[in-house]
């Protein structure tokens, strides 16, 4: 730190080995990930009661398309979220762990997205079971522009606006 009182260069980070940051970031990424599983999971498991209920019936073809994307987007969401936890239990003790924290994001990553995409469907099917309106699909859209602003938007602004060379 004395290099920086005397207008030296500013040490930025952490001081951690390439496994101890692997460590931090597994931890990290596993608290993230427990909170997009849970909303994943409460998502999914609505979305397979919907068929056994007598509305199902009276769906449009259109709208049990739409239900049928949905659950499968719903099913592929929650593997990838679960995803990072089979990995580490698989590759637990092997000694890759950088290797497994990278792989584990990019899989917490795919699973946000299609996240969103079964998000998004299903307020789809909601509303145009509920309201039959053709203004439907602009709200939809409405609503995806503001996840994409706070999942995607505001994190790369922020990554960019504060990350130093």
């Amino acid at each position: 730190m004395a290099d920086a009182a005397e207008g030296g260069p500013r040490r930025r980070g952490r001081n951690e080995t390439e496994e101890e940051r692997a460590d931090r970031m597994w931890q990290e990424l596993i608290q993230e990930v427990r909170v997009a599983q849970m909303g994943v999971q409460i998502l999914f498991g609505f979305l397979l009661t919907v068929v056994f209920t007598e509305k199902y019936d009276d769906l449009t073809g259109t709208d049990q398309t739409i239900y049928m994307v949905t659950v499968v987007l719903g099913a592929c969401a929650t593997g990838a979220l679960i995803g990072p936890v089979s990995l580490h239990r698989l590759v637990s003790g092997r000694r890759i762990k950088p290797q497994a924290v990278r792989l584990a994001s990019r899989l917490t990553l795919l699973g946000l997205v299609l996240l969103l995409a079964t998000t998004t469907a299903s307020l789809l099917l909601i509303l145009r079971v509920a309201t039959h309106d053709g203004f439907v699909p602009y709200l939809v859209a409405g609503v995806v522009c503001w996840y994409l602003l706070c999942w995607f938007v505001l994190p790369i602004w922020a990554r960019y606006r504060h990350t130093s060379e």
